[in-house]
């Protein structure tokens, strides 16, 4: 991985052998279920707005689960910031395909206060309803993180999609009809410097739909209207960017593809891509030490099982 800029802060950790994964054809994962579980309107965009598109593209069906209402984050009144986000968010679940939107609503940067269990509760209805297979979200671990709506909601997904295959946890909702559901694999997010990755996911095919993310975010994100604004700002001064172009959209859009992928090259650069998104990956299967593998256990019974009698 490229030198942190300051070399007091450590760059994002690898760990392991690094994966480099790119675009599949033939749509692969035809029947499968993403979740991207995310705190804040920005979160997807900036941090698994490729991969979202590229596991799409490969045939996952995706929901986008918000876990607070974004009240802090915007312009106008509190309500107005709300109303604002939840568009903004309409907009770039679009702009990546995902197929519905679920927002649960807890206060931003107080998602602390409320209670573990019932945000725990409602992930896991939301796992067996819609079937998960594969969840995106922030690193349960958080380290270095700020923000506790973050690591909360990564810890409270964790939780979740564990206890959502077991059928002793919340019995009523099988009682319901529900059957218990196990999440195969998951991508966690690396928001903060000194985060582990183990998996580069090659984005470079996605760039137009995380561009068109990113731009969505005009209320809170470090993208959102900038362009226009800069375009804005040098024409008071007599100047212009030919590079931002006449049209509003095209100058957020424009200064993004200037100013806001370089941390995304940088993650590219060491393994041959142009532009890059790096996770620490889960693969299925059991997630602490002895757990067994059921691929393993299958592959040992086709190559050592004989026939009865």
């Amino acid at each position: 991985m490229a030198p942190s800029p300051d070399p007091r802060i450590p760059w994002y950790t690898p760990v392991g052998e690094i994966t480099v994964e790119k675009l599949t054809p033939d749509k692969p994962h035809q029947g499968k279920v993403l979740a991207a579980v995310q705190a804040h309107a920005d979160d997807i965009p900036l941090f698994c707005a490729g991969l979202v598109a590229k596991l799409i593209a490969e045939g996952y069906t995706a929901y986008l689960i918000q876990t607070t209402n974004d009240e802090k984050c915007g312009p106008g009144t509190m309500g107005e910031t709300i109303l604002q986000n939840e568009r903004e968010i309409d907009m770039l679940a679009g702009e990546l395909g995902f197929k519905q939107v679920i927002h649960l609503g807890y206060r931003n940067h107080f998602l602390d206060e409320a209670a573990p269990t019932e945000l725990r509760a409602r992930l896991v209805f939301l796992i067996r309803a819609l079937k998960i297979d594969t969840i995106t979200t922030f690193s349960p671990w958080g380290h270095w993180e700020e923000n506790p709506d973050h690591y909360i909601t990564g810890q409270a997904v964790e939780a979740a999609r564990w206890m959502a295959g077991m059928s002793k946890d919340y019995p009523e909702q099988l009682a319901c009809g529900m059957q218990p559901h196990s999440v195969k694999d998951l991508y966690y997010w690396i928001c903060r410097p000194g985060q582990p990755y183990n998996t580069v996911v090659d984005i470079a095919p996605h760039l137009d739909a995380k561009v068109a993310a990113m731009s969505a975010n005009k209320a809170q994100g470090p993208a959102g209207a900038h362009g226009r604004r800069l375009k804005e700002r040098l024409a008071r001064q007599g100047k212009y960017l030919p590079a931002l172009g006449d049209d509003d959209e095209g100058a957020d859009r424009q200064y993004i593809r200037l100013f806001g992928l370089r941390e995304y090259q940088r993650i590219g650069e060491p393994y041959g891509l142009d532009y890059a998104e790096a996770f620490y990956y889960m693969p299925p299967g059991g997630t602490f030490t002895g757990a067994m593998s059921a691929a393993e256990i299958e592959r040992y019974i086709e190559e050592h099982a004989e026939d009865l009698g």
